[in-house]
């Protein structure tokens, strides 16, 4: 006998798997810069930001595809942002105007 298929345990298979596709990537911030200048990441991904500068900085986004505002943090602590949409984000400190990192992201 075979159990039917609910629309609740659908979602929640599909919520599970999902879940085990999502990748986490560490974007540093050392001497002023972003470890990398472009990122191709994918809808449910994770990035975290480490800050590795002896100094506060202060991570955001005012793009269409995500908008965030990680808020001010030290040397040693990391604050992430999990993607949510595709499109180009276009990241910053609001700290230090030179950084900045694009980030792609793709379904």
């Amino acid at each position: 006998m075979r159990t039917p298929v609910t629309l609740a345990s659908a979602v929640l298979f599909l919520a599970a798997t999902a879940a085990v596709h999502a990748k986490d990537t560490v974007v540093s911030q050392k001497d002023k810069k972003f470890s990398a200048t472009t990122l191709k990441v994918k809808v449910g991904d994770t990035v975290s930001f480490k800050n590795e500068d002896p100094f506060f900085h202060n991570i955001f986004s005012l793009s269409d595809a995500q908008t965030f505002d990680l808020g001010s943090f030290p040397k040693g602590q990391s604050k992430t942002v999990t993607f949510t949409k595709e499109g180009k984000v276009e990241v910053e400190c609001a700290i230090h105007p030179e950084m900045k990192l694009v980030i792609d992201v793709a379904k």
